[in-house]
């Protein structure tokens, strides 16, 4: 039995708009863990933002929870990277969460 996919990502442009924000934004991380050597967080992340661009809406929480994550308190992302990075991507991620469970209940 397959599940019902919900609405197209253009039908719901906040999402998508703060799904692609959190891609370039992972993309930008995986940059700066890379010129860091920071290997662990690149291979973490390596496939999250072609799926925060092209997942469905059904599909996205588990996306955004893996990469918040990232933001241990005790393992944490932040440590690898400079805050212009990491800071701007949390807040991303964060937006994103919050919208999806907006749409969750509505």
């Amino acid at each position: 039995m397959r599940r019902d996919p919900g609405p197209a990502r253009h039908e719901r442009p906040a999402l998508d708009e703060a799904a692609l924000a959190a891609a370039h934004d992972v993309d930008l991380a995986i940059v700066a863990a890379g010129e860091r050597g920071a290997i662990r967080w690149v291979e973490f992340l390596e496939n999250v933002p072609d799926r925060l661009r092209d997942a469905p809406l059904a599909d996205l929480r588990g996306v955004a929870m893996r990469v918040r994550s990232a933001f241990g308190p005790k393992d944490s992302i932040r440590d690898a990277l400079p805050p212009g990075v990491s800071e701007p991507l949390m807040a991303h991620i964060d937006r994103l969460l919050k919208l999806l469970a907006r749409e969750e209940r509505a």
